[in-house]
């Protein structure tokens, strides 16, 4: 049974040829992380309109920052570290019901019960962040809001823990100086 689509093993040198701007191995490998990244984003949130959104906008991403992927590296991860951030986005953006999966493997749905006010500052905070060049933003996230320890962050982005941290101080430096120039305007 052959889907006629790439696999994962093919990914990363079909990246690298992407990268040299071989257009039919980006579109190739478009065409098949699709599934993957449907799987992955499937299972955080239900509402397969916003789902559809979701993919459009980790493709978008993937083609914004191609340039970051190195093809020595493996590129499942890559790819599911910019599909759970855009997930995250998506879901705090339009406060939508959202699956989680338990330790037992049960899904329980959850409700966002946020207060406007909630609401008002995850937005503000959303237009901060989005202000911090990519790599920057991923840190962030990861470390302050999904409480990754460096570690793990260090592991999602294929970085040494060093990395990982000059990142973050790179990342809560320009977030110190938006706040100071915020807190002028």
């Amino acid at each position: 049974m052959d889907s006629g689509l790439a696999p994962r093993e093919a990914w990363p040198a079909l990246m690298a040829r992407a990268q040299a701007g071989e257009r039919e191995a980006y579109t190739q490998l478009l065409r098949a992380i699709v599934p993957a990244i449907r799987a992955i984003v499937r299972k955080q949130i239900s509402d397969s309109v916003l789902v559809d959104d979701v993919i459009q906008d980790v493709l978008l991403t993937v083609h914004r920052v191609r340039h970051t992927y190195d093809p020595a590296c493996p590129f499942l991860p890559w790819l599911m570290a910019i599909a759970r951030a855009r997930t995250v986005d998506a879901l705090r953006r339009r406060g939508h019901h959202w699956l989680r999966e338990t330790g037992d493997g049960q899904i329980a749905e959850e409700v966002s019960d946020n207060t406007p006010e909630d609401e008002e500052r995850e937005e503000e905070l959303a237009m901060i962040l989005d202000q911090l060049p990519s790599r920057q933003r991923q840190i962030v996230e990861h470390i302050h809001l999904q409480e990754l320890s460096l570690a793990e962050a260090a592991a999602r982005h294929n970085l040494s823990i060093a990395a990982v941290k000059s990142l973050l101080h790179r990342a809560l430096t320009n977030l110190r100086r938006m706040g100071a120039n915020h807190g002028r305007s």
